[in-house]
């Protein structure tokens, strides 16, 4: 065993620990911006322009404090998880279901942020509603990795 795969043995109820953190300040973030961005695209569509500035910072400050973060503390804690040895065989479909939904997830955090920069631009085209039915793409993705992870099927 090398020292990397005895440190990572050794760390691995912190390392899953954190992962755990991460997740789930991510997954608030993640069902939060949506959120947010039906009540900006339907007040500034009712003409409450002080309310506009108000979401950009309230949009951006979710996103760049929080989300982010959390993003790269997920993968980071994630992948040493992958890397500790005997916890993942990959001979089974969860590890797989599990990192193609990441990479949904991961997808679906960087649509957001697109999002976002669009919002703070003034060239939000797209009605609240969008945001309501794109705020289920996380809820699915979340089922389909505690799933592969608990069930592990």
């Amino acid at each position: 065993m090398t020292w990397l795969s005895a440190l990572l043995s050794d760390l691995y109820p912190w390392t899953k620990t954190l992962h755990v953190i991460s997740v789930i300040s991510w997954m608030a973030g993640i069902f939060y911006l949506p959120r947010l961005y039906v009540y900006h695209a339907e007040r500034v569509s009712q003409g409450i322009p002080e309310a506009e500035e108000m979401f950009r910072i309230m949009e951006r400050k979710l996103l760049r404090g929080i989300m982010n973060p959390a993003m790269i503390a997920t993968w980071f804690f994630g992948l040493c998880l992958v890397f500790t040895p005997g916890i993942i065989d990959w001979s089974m479909a969860w590890p797989w279901t599990k990192a193609a939904s990441v990479l949904g997830m991961t997808w679906f955090h960087h649509w957001l942020s697109a999002r976002r920069k669009e919002f703070a631009l003034g060239q939000n085209r797209r009605p609240g509603r969008t945001y309501r039915l794109m705020n289920e793409v996380p809820t699915l993705l979340m089922v389909l990795i505690v799933a592969s992870v608990i069930v592990k099927f």
